[in-house]
């Protein structure tokens, strides 16, 4: 009998994994398209229209409507290239973090991280105000990632003596309030005109991206996610346990402080630029999982990196032109999908549990 059972346990591994590697190649290849969908229509569609005859010339520089070519470069690239980075930077930032607590309902937003970043950046700004230096992105990265850091910290303390998960992320939201509130009252109280306008940014937008922001957030995610994918072996031995990754020579200690330090870096360079984003860093590793049938590092990095760009891409199209020419904060449109879809997870793993 126990080597029936074996055999079976055998069986339904290698079924697994037949399956994980036959749906690899098509999801891969669908998030590509869809990328590149998502991306066309970020560039084309907005208040005025731009045919994809039109785009074209102006991407590749043979066209000659200036007009468009201005609204094109100065307004809509930038703002779809940090919609595409920062939603895919927020995807594996929470990827990171549902690792390191080996819980799926662990992200950025849920956690409080993302408000920590915000209530930095804010206390920065308002410092700035009153002085005749100029704030620079890798400023604005740099305070953001301290908030991310502060908020993290506590959150690992509370762990060590709250070991009930949703305890924990019932911390981490009374937490992110706490940032928040403190964010509210800076904001609230702010003399200078451009830091009272950072309500819209404090709720979760892309609008105001430019080339600038567009240079320091790239370098920042692409640097961050060649040290992620790297790691990406450890990351696949510390998902199996603590034990485990001993046994096979992982230094835990140093890979618990990489994985905080990688998931705060990309989560501050979100932040910085966009505000805190809801249900991001959750929903998408979760539907990558569900698709792909694979919990591999190496294999859902890259596609939640994928997947989280066309979730925000979408979302920031949407918060335009959904009540055009009023603007939704691409937050509530993320949270509209993205909350669901957290819901969803708490059920099926309460089933599972049971």
């Amino acid at each position: 009998m126990p080597n029936e059972m074996i055999s079976n346990n055998k069986y339904n591994n290698e079924s697994f994994a037949s399956d994980s590697k036959s749906r690899l190649v098509p999801v891969f290849v669908l998030l590509v398209l869809l990328v590149l969908a998502a991306i066309v229509l970020n560039l084309s569609i907005g208040n005025v229209k731009i045919d994809l005859k039109t785009l074209a010339g102006i991407i590749f520089g043979t066209g000659s409507d200036e007009k468009m070519a201005s609204i094109i470069m100065n307004i809509r690239l930038p703002r779809t290239i940090m919609a595409f980075v920062l939603g895919g930077a927020l995807a594996v930032s929470g990827f990171l973090l549902q690792t390191f607590f080996s819980n799926p309902i662990a992200g950025p937003y849920i956690l409080g991280v993302s408000s920590g970043a915000k209530m930095m950046v804010t206390v920065l700004l308002i410092m700035a105000s009153g002085s005749a230096f100029m704030v620079r992105g890798y400023m604005l990265i740099g305070a953001a990632f301290v908030g991310s850091l502060i908020t993290t910290g506590f959150i690992i303390l509370i762990s060590r003596t709250v070991k009930n998960m949703a305890a924990l992320l019932a911390a981490g939201i009374m937490i992110g309030y706490i940032c928040s509130a403190i964010t509210d009252f800076l904001i609230a109280f702010a003399d200078d005109s451009d830091i009272v306008n950072l309500h819209s940014w404090s709720q979760g937008s892309f609008s105001g991206s430019n080339m600038s922001g567009v240079t320091y957030s790239c370098v920042t995610v692409f640097v961050t996610l060649v040290l992620v994918m790297l790691m990406s072996k450890r990351l696949d031995a510390f998902r199996l346990g603590e034990s485990y990754a001993r046994s096979v020579g992982v230094n835990v200690r140093l890979c618990r402080v990489l994985i905080i330090m990688l998931s705060c870096i990309l989560s501050a360079c979100v932040t910085a630029y966009a505000g805190p984003i809801s249900f991001v860093g959750i929903a998408v590793p979760f539907l990558m999982r569900e698709a792909l049938r694979s919990s591999k590092p190496v294999i859902l990095i890259p596609a939640s990196f994928l997947a989280g760009s066309i979730f925000c891409l979408v979302s920031d199209l949407l918060a335009r032109m959904l009540f055009a020419p009023t603007e939704l904060n691409v937050s509530a449109v993320t949270s509209l999908f993205g909350a669901p879809i957290v819901i969803f997870m708490i059920i099926r793993r309460h089933k599972f549990e049971n």
